[in-house]
């Protein structure tokens, strides 16, 4: 079955901020969890990775909601990588509960920005915006009628 993941680049951080969206989320990290640039096997195809990323994150996937995996790498300038944080990405979470949706909303405001307050929106959905203390911005649509 063919998914969809969000995946995400942190400039050495990945291992906070996956931590910090592991105790948001409730659920534990995919397959082997956090793989390290350490545990790459060498190989004739590539050069040898510079000793100051060794402990970096390589790779993370965490379940998050309706089947989606967030998956993230540390992304090292000195493997000539440079992250940018920008405005061009939203994580969309659609809960399927206010209740739900108030929690993750608070949970992942905390510390960052609050772009639009959870409120009742013309398209008929619970809906509110925040970036997170990293950075990242997501967006909440709940379709659970107010009862």
């Amino acid at each position: 079955m063919a998914t969809v993941n969000i995946y995400l680049n942190f400039p050495g951080n990945t291992e906070e901020a996956f931590l910090f969206y592991k105790s948001v989320f409730g659920t534990e990290f995919y397959g082997q969890g956090i793989m390290r640039f350490k545990d790459v096997p060498p190989s004739d195809k590539m050069p040898p990775l510079p000793e100051g990323v060794m402990d970096k994150v390589m790779h993370v996937g965490l379940p998050i909601l309706g089947g989606f995996m967030l998956m993230g790498s540390d992304a090292p300038p000195e493997m000539g990588f440079n992250v940018n944080k920008g405005n061009n990405i939203y994580i969309n979470l659609q809960p399927d509960t206010r209740e739900e949706t108030r929690k993750l909303f608070a949970a992942l405001s905390e510390g960052g920005n609050v772009e639009q307050e959870l409120q009742e929106m013309f398209w008929g959905d619970y809906y509110g915006a925040c970036v997170d203390k990293f950075g990242i911005m997501w967006m909440f649509n709940c379709s659970e009628k107010a009862g």
